[in-house]
């Protein structure tokens, strides 16, 4: 069996919330909602865990470290994740999160099913354990029962319009292609942002000898995609043979 198949544990999301915030932003809420259930460091009525953007990537080593920090940073704008400095040393700049778990119940108004982490963050009256908390395992025993909600990654739509674009014949079902597709989509960019990559570097590539080999999956959704995307177009450069010159 190929080790890339589910024999590790998965990190769990739950399609509603995923819906309401968007999946990496449902991810990190979910695994900050696990640690601050195992937390026993208990300030203004509140449990707190403590992390570097760094320790959060070791657990979700699949984005980078910049892309977790934006995701963060959006669930702190939302007032869905609150942080603060509780060091003793002023050189010790780690962050504390907690949950605003009301905030969480506002989200969960007209969700029928109740799929939304239940409230476990606030401490009145005796800490409950752990294990006495529901949806705190971000990694779920797996069942026969255990189900997943696909996410549709268009493969296929960025490859044939790249093709399009460069009458090339490259394949959305190669391992490599779909990996880089994948990573950026994970990071958060769509398939207009992709597009918009094969526009730009086509205009600038597709008739230079040497760059229009460039023109490939590797090179267009990798590490400098979002680069690529900010650049700003290329003037046109006229060539004489676009121009009728028996007028």
């Amino acid at each position: 069996m190929s080790r890339l198949l589910i024999e590790e544990h998965p990190v769990m999301i739950i399609p509603s919330l995923a819906v309401k915030l968007g999946v990496n932003e449902a991810v990190v809420l979910q695994q900050m909602h696990y640690w601050v259930m195992k937390s026993t460091h208990i300030k203004d009525g509140r449990k707190w865990v403590y992390n570097t953007y760094s320790k959060w990537h070791e657990q979700l080593p699949f984005w980078s470290e910049s892309t977790l920090r934006r995701t963060i940073n959006s669930l702190e704008k939302k007032g869905l994740v609150l942080s603060a400095m509780f060091n003793q040393s002023r050189m010790d700049q780690t962050k504390w999160y907690t949950l605003d778990y009301e905030k969480l119940d506002e989200l969960a108004v007209g969700d029928q099913d109740g799929h939304l982490p239940a409230p476990g963050g606030m401490v009145s009256g005796s800490v409950r354990a752990p294990e006495q908390v529901s949806l705190t395992k971000p990694i779920p025993e797996i069942t026969t029962e255990t189900t997943t909600e696909k996410i549709h990654i268009p493969f296929s739509e960025v490859v044939e319009y790249l093709n399009a674009k460069t009458g090339s014949a490259y394949k959305p079902s190669t391992r490599r292609t779909q990996e880089l597709i994948r990573a950026r989509w994970n990071e958060g960019f769509t398939l207009q942002d992709m597009k918009k990559v094969i526009d730009l570097k086509t205009a600038e590539w597709l008739h230079d000898p040497y760059w229009r080999k460039y023109l490939r999956p590797e090179t267009l959704f990798g590490t400098k995609f979002e680069s690529y995307l900010n650049q700003k177009p290329e003037k046109k450069v006229w060539r004489e043979e676009e121009f009728n010159l028996d007028d």
